[in-house]
C-alpha cells in the first residue's frame, strides 16, 4: 500500500488528473478490493465482478472503457443496459467525477484488478492516456500476480509441485489439443489427479474449483437463451448450490467475451464465477452420468421439447401426451424427486410464462426446472393417464394414484389436479415405502415416550394424533402400531391410501368413490374381533362417533386430526358434536406434532449461546419450567454451517418436536364444562404436557437442531 501511494503523485502527474484508484481482484473472490488509508486506519470498497459498476464492468468484460460523463445514464446503457455509476461517494463529499479512465490489470491472461484515473484536468482522455494507462497496468499486473500467488499459465501449478517436468508440460501443451485432451492426457499419462489439476487451473484464473458434485449442485433454472449444445461447446454450465446461488462454471473462465454473452443471456445480477474440468462440465450437462439419469438430462429433454415445440408451432397442433420426449420429461421428474427424497412435486401453470416444477424437499419448497408453456398440457395430460383420471375433464379436481419403478422397487405417488385461472396445476405427494419405523428412533422426549407408552399400553381408548399435512402423524402411527403389534394382538387399519405396510397387520384402503368410507370399514372392523384399530383420518362427525363407539365398547383406537395443537384438538372434536362426557372417558391421550429440520452432523458448530438466545429461551420455555431443563453455565447450542453432505445449507433431515396432552380427572372435569382451551391448556401443562415449542427447545440444547428452526414452530422472535 505504501508503494502505491508513493505511486499516485507520479501517476497522476503523468495524466494531469485529480484522482487514482486501484482495485485489487480478491483471491478466488468474484470481486474488487480497493484500499485507501485515512490517517492510521485502512479503509476497504468492495466491488463486485458484474456489468452494475463501471470498474465492475471493465473487470468482467477485460476492456478499458473512457467515460466522458459518468452521469449520462443512457451513454452508459449503450455500453451495457445494466451499466450503472456508482454516485454514493460524490454525494458524501465535495468532489464531483467529470470523465474516468478504467484499465483491467492483467496478467498471463487472467484478470489481476483494475486501475481507474479520474477526472483529466484539461479536457477528455484520448488515445495517448488509454496507451500510457496500458503500460502502468501490466506493470501492475506483474506486481498483484506475485501477491495473489498466481501463475503465468494454467499448469504451471503442477510443475511447483513436482507432479510433472517442465518438459514434459511442454511437450503436452504444444500438441494442438483442446483443454479437454490435455487434461484428460494429464490424467491417464501422468497419474495426475482431477482435483490437482483443478487446484492448478484455480491457482491460474484466480477463481474457486467446482468438481463434479450431483448431491450438492445442481443446474440453475432460468429463462436464459442458453441452448445445450452452446452450453456443452464452449464448456460452461450454469448451476446452483442448495441456496439456489448461481456458479457460471467454466473450463476457461478467462474467456472475457464469452463470459459477457452467458452474463447477457443469463439476465442475472449476481452469479460467481468458477472453473471446472471440462469432462465436470459435461457431466453437469448431463454427459457421461450413466444410465441412472443426471440433472443435466432434464435439460437434453427440454431441448427437444423446446425444438418439437416450434415444429408444433408450425403446424398449428398441439404437442401430444404420448410424445417420446414428454413422456421421458414426466418419468425424470418422478425419479429426480424420488433421488432427491422429495415429499411433493408441484406443477404450477403460469399465465404466459414457462410452467415451473417445485419439489419440496426436507420440508421447504425448491424450484427444480421449468417446461415451455406450450407442453404443459401434454405433461399434464401424461401425469393424468399414468393415474387414471379423465384428460377430458379440466374443470374440476380430480384425485388418483401412479407408480413408477426405481432400482426395482416401486414408488407410489398420489395425484391431484386443480384446475387455476392460467390452466390445470397438479401436485403429487410421493407415499413412504418401506416398513414402519422404530418408535425408539422417534426422538420424543424421555418424559413424552414413557407417558406414551404408558397410554398405549391401556386395553381400550381413543389415542389421536394430530399437526398439519405433511407433519408425519402416518409414520407417528405406524411407528406405535410396530411397538404394539404382537402375535396375541389383532390390528386393522383403514387408511387412505395405505403407505407403509407392516406384516402382521390386517390393513384396508378405504374408497369414498364406492361408499367405501373410514366410518363404513370402522363398523366393519367391530365385526372383526380387533383388538386395535387405526383409522386414517376423523374427517367427519360420522366417523369420530363410530371411533369414541369402538373404543369405548374394549377396543384401542388410534386416528389423525388436522389440528394445531393438543388442546384445541378437544374443542374441534366437541364442536363436530361430539358428548364431552363419552369423548372424555374414551380419550386416553392427544400427541400433537410438527416436523423440523435437523442440523447436519457433518458440519453443526458449537458456539455459546448469546444473550439473546438465552432470552428466547427463557420466554418461550417458561421461568416455571426452566430448571427441569437443568442448564449449565455457560449454555453451548450448534448452529447450521454448510458442508457437501448437506449442500452447503447447513441442515440434513428433519425430525419431529411433540406435545403430548394425556387425560387425567382433572382434564376430564373441564372438559364435562366445555372449558375454554387456555384453561384445558394450563391444566394439561400443570400435569405434564410440554408444548410444541418447549419440546423444539429440548432438542435444540439436545443439538439436534437452532433455534432459528423453533422460530418457525412458534411463529415467535
Amino acid at each position: 500500500m505504501d508503494a502505491y501511494q508513493q505511486l499516485e503523485p507520479i501517476v497522476l502527474d503523468i495524466f494531469g488528473a485529480e484522482r487514482m484508484s486501484i482495485f485489487m481482484r480478491r483471491r478466488l473472490h468474484q470481486d474488487l478490493v480497493a484500499r485507501f488509508k485515512t490517517g492510521k486506519e485502512t479503509r476497504e470498497i468492495k466491488v463486485p465482478i458484474t456489468a452494475q459498476s463501471i470498474a465492475g464492468y471493465v473487470a468482467l468484460s477485460q476492456l478499458p472503457l473512457i467515460i466522458d460523463d459518468p452521469y449520462d445514464s443512457q451513454a452508459l446503457q449503450k455500453i451495457h443496459p445494466r451499466l450503472r455509476f456508482a454516485d454514493k461517494f460524490d454525494k458524501s463529499s465535495s468532489f464531483k467525477t467529470n470523465t474516468i479512465l478504467c484499465i483491467p490489470i492483467l496478467n498471463a491472461g487472467v484478470l489481476m484488478g483494475i486501475l481507474q484515473i479520474i477526472n483529466k484536468k484539461t479536457g477528455g482522455f484520448n488515445e495517448r492516456d488509454l496507451q500510457v494507462a496500458n503500460e502502468i497496468a501490466n506493470l501492475f499486473g506483474k506486481k498483484f500476480r506475485y501477491e495473489l500467488g498466481g501463475t503465468s499459465h494454467p499448469f504451471e501449478f503442477l510443475i511447483h509441485s513436482n507432479l510433472i517436468a517442465q518438459k514434459d508440460l511442454s511437450n503436452v501443451l504444444e500438441s494442438g489439443q483442446d483443454v479437454k485432451q490435455i487434461t484428460q492426457k494429464l490424467i491417464t499419462e501422468y497419474r495426475i489427479s482431477e482435483e490437482q489439476i483443478g487446484n492448478a487451473l484455480s491457482v491460474h484464473h484466480q477463481v474457486p474449483f467446482i468438481p463434479y458434485l450431483p448431491d450438492k449442485y445442481h443446474l440453475f433454472q432460468s429463462n436464459s437463451k442458453l441452448n445445450l449444445s452452446y452450453l456443452k461447446r464452449n464448456f460452461v454450465a450454469v448451476i446452483a448450490d442448495a441456496s439456489e446461488n448461481p456458479v457460471v462454471l467454466m473450463s476457461e473462465p478467462n474467456n472475457a467475451a464469452l463470459i459477457m454473452e452467458v452474463e447477457s443471456a443469463l439476465g442475472i445480477d449476481n452469479y460467481d464465477i468458477a472453473v471446472g474440468l471440462p469432462t465436470h462440465v459435461l457431466q453437469y450437462l448431463g454427459e457421461g452420468s450413466g444410465s441412472g439419469g443426471s440433472p443435466g438430462e432434464m435439460d437434453e429433454i427440454l431441448d427437444e421439447i423446446s425444438t418439437s415445440a416450434e415444429e408444433a408451432e408450425d403446424h398449428q397442433d398441439e404437442l401430444s401426451d404420448d410424445a417420446p420426449a414428454v413422456v421421458r420429461l414426466v418419468s425424470r421428474i418422478l425419479h429426480d424427486a424420488k433421488r432427491l427424497n422429495a415429499s411433493d412435486i408441484h406443477v404450477d401453470a403460469e399465465k404466459s410464462a414457462p410452467t415451473r416444477v417445485r419439489m419440496r424437499i426436507d420440508g421447504v419448497c425448491r424450484d427444480i426446472t421449468q417446461i415451455p408453456a406450450s407442453h404443459h398440457n401434454a405433461v399434464i395430460a401424461r401425469i393424468k393417464i399414468m393415474a387414471n383420471l379423465n384428460i377430458a375433464e379440466k374443470r374440476i379436481p380430480q384425485d388418483g394414484k401412479l407408480a413408477f419403478k426405481m432400482s426395482g422397487k416401486l414408488v407410489e405417488v398420489r395425484v391431484a389436479t386443480i384446475p387455476t385461472v392460467a390452466g390445470e396445476g397438479v401436485v403429487m405427494r410421493i407415499l413412504a415405502s418401506g416398513g414402519a419405523m422404530p418408535i425408539e428412533k422417534m426422538n420424543l422426549a424421555p418424559s413424552n415416550f414413557e407417558r406414551l407408552k404408558t397410554m398405549i399400553r391401556k386395553p381400550h381408548g381413543i389415542l389421536l394424533v394430530v399437526g398439519p399435512t405433511g407433519s408425519g402423524k402416518t409414520t407417528t402411527l405406524h411407528a406405535v402400531l410396530g411397538y404394539l403389534n404382537t402375535p396375541d394382538k389383532k390390528i386393522w387399519t383403514a387408511e387412505d391410501p395405505v403407505e407403509i405396510t407392516q406384516p402382521g397387520l390386517q390393513q384396508v384402503q378405504v374408497s369414498p368413490k364406492i361408499g367405501f368410507t373410514f366410518a363404513n370399514a370402522l363398523r366393519a372392523f367391530l365385526r372383526a374381533d380387533p383388538d386395535i384399530i387405526l383409522i386414517g383420518e376423523m374427517r367427519d362427525k360420522e366417523t369420530a362417533h363410530a371411533g369414541i363407539e369402538a373404543s369405548l365398547t374394549g377396543h384401542l383406537v388410534l386416528s389423525t386430526l388436522h389440528t394445531n395443537s393438543a388442546p384445541e384438538t378437544i374443542t374441534r372434536l366437541l364442536d363436530l358434536g361430539l358428548d364431552p362426557v363419552n369423548f372424555s372417558d374414551a380419550c386416553v391421550g392427544i400427541l400433537a406434532q410438527r416436523l423440523i429440520r435437523t442440523l447436519c452432523s457433518s458440519c453443526k458448530e458449537e458456539y455459546v449461546a448469546t444473550d439473546s438466545d438465552m432470552g428466547f429461551i427463557r420466554r418461550q420455555y417458561g421461568d416455571a419450567f426452566l430448571t427441569e431443563l437443568d442448564l449449565p453455565s455457560p449454555l453451548k447450542l450448534h448452529r447450521a454451517k454448510g458442508c457437501e453432505a448437506c449442500g452447503d445449507t447447513g441442515y440434513k433431515g428433519r425430525t419431529g418436536v411433540h406435545e403430548l396432552l394425556a387425560m387425567t380427572p382433572e382434564l376430564r372435569s373441564l372438559i364435562y364444562k366445555e372449558a375454554s382451551v387456555s384453561e384445558m391448556k394450563e391444566q394439561a401443562m400443570s400435569d405434564g404436557m410440554r408444548t410444541l415449542t418447549q419440546d423444539g427447545i429440548y432438542k435444540v440444547i439436545k443439538g439436534d437442531t437452532d433455534i432459528a428452526q423453533i422460530q418457525i414452530v412458534s411463529g415467535s422472535d
